[in-house]
């Protein structure tokens, strides 16, 4: 099995969708992240981290779970860490459970692990339940976001050669500079497809 779910510490929705995210996953638990297992009704394989996030009540919860503990100063994140445990056990796939909302510091530093991931050939989805962040590189690959769904491209370097398909303001082959407002708050309307000549960032949606 090569999909993986994080826990991570941020807010979280349950949804329809993003159980279906999960299911049939592997799931890891980054500390205070394991919250969202009883939510979603998830079994967990390992829990990692320093647990200054995790209260008695939670550790009480699950007392079987099989836990990996760090100390409180180590240079990554608990997120980082289960992460680097899901790739150790052959992850391909990643899901950010929980990557997004909370500390904003967390979840932009969640977005651009995410891309650095996507750089390596991972693929990774982040999800609050109704937001997602998806890293967007050079290259042409379709999104299966419902229609009516509201979606952004945040240009985290300046874009060249962007095209989209499937919203309500579509483009193609447009420069876009980096920080610009050009590709905030479009509607999903069809089959969504992006294309990137040079660039990155990030296409962020919340889903209908």
């Amino acid at each position: 099995m090569t999909r993986f779910s994080i826990l991570l510490d941020g807010t979280l929705r349950p949804t329809d969708r993003l159980r279906a995210q999960i299911a049939g996953s592997r799931v890891l638990a980054a500390d205070g992240g394991m919250r969202h297992a009883r939510a979603l009704g998830l079994d967990v394989e390992l829990w990692v981290g320093d647990f200054d996030s995790t209260d008695g009540e939670l550790a009480a919860h699950h007392p079987n779970v099989e836990r990996q503990t760090h100390p409180a100063a180590k240079d990554k994140t608990d997120g980082e860490i289960a992460i680097d445990e899901a790739l150790k056990r052959g992850a391909r796939e990643l899901l950010f459970v929980g990557g997004l909302g909370g500390q904003s510091d967390h979840a932009l530093g969640n977005i651009m692990l995410g891309l650095g991931l996507a750089r390596d050939g991972i693929n990774v989805v982040l999800s609050s339940g109704g937001e997602e962040a998806h890293p967007l590189l050079p290259g042409k690959r379709a999104l299966d976001i419902p229609p009516t769904s509201r979606l952004s491209v945040i240009a985290l370097s300046d874009l060249v050669g962007l095209s989209l398909v499937g919203v309500e303001w579509p483009l193609e082959d447009r420069a876009v500079r980096q920080g610009s407002s050009l590709t905030l708050s479009n509607v999903v309307v069809g089959s969504l497809e992006i294309g990137l000549e040079q660039g990155f960032g990030v296409v962020i949606t919340y889903p209908s």
